[in-house]
């Protein structure tokens, strides 16, 4: 085997980046913060953000509900002005 070649070359890059990622499976399968190429970390499950994310979500959700509140009213504000005024008027009669 030739050690100076270059396959002995890109086999030690193929075999230092499979170790890069198992590394990064392993840390990221417990938890821990993963590492990037440049040595910076990246925490994995921030307080803060995961706590914004569901404000925004609950906030997201009543808008939605009011949405759908609104769109109901303007269906029966709808009926209202293209019925005929006949119509409108037994029903109001019907609901004394």
């Amino acid at each position: 085997m030739s050690w100076s070649g270059p396959g002995f070359v890109i086999a030690i890059i193929a075999i230092c980046t499979a170790g890069w990622i198992f590394n990064n499976w392993i840390r990221a399968r417990h938890g821990y913060p993963l590492e990037d190429e440049w040595g910076g970390k990246t925490a994995k499950g921030n307080p803060a953000a995961e706590r914004k994310i569901d404000l925004l979500a609950s906030e997201n959700e009543g808008l939605t509900n009011k949405v759908t509140h609104l769109e109901e009213r303007i269906a029966v504000l709808e009926r209202i002005v293209t019925d005929k005024s006949g119509r409108l008027s037994q029903e109001i009669e019907n609901l004394r």
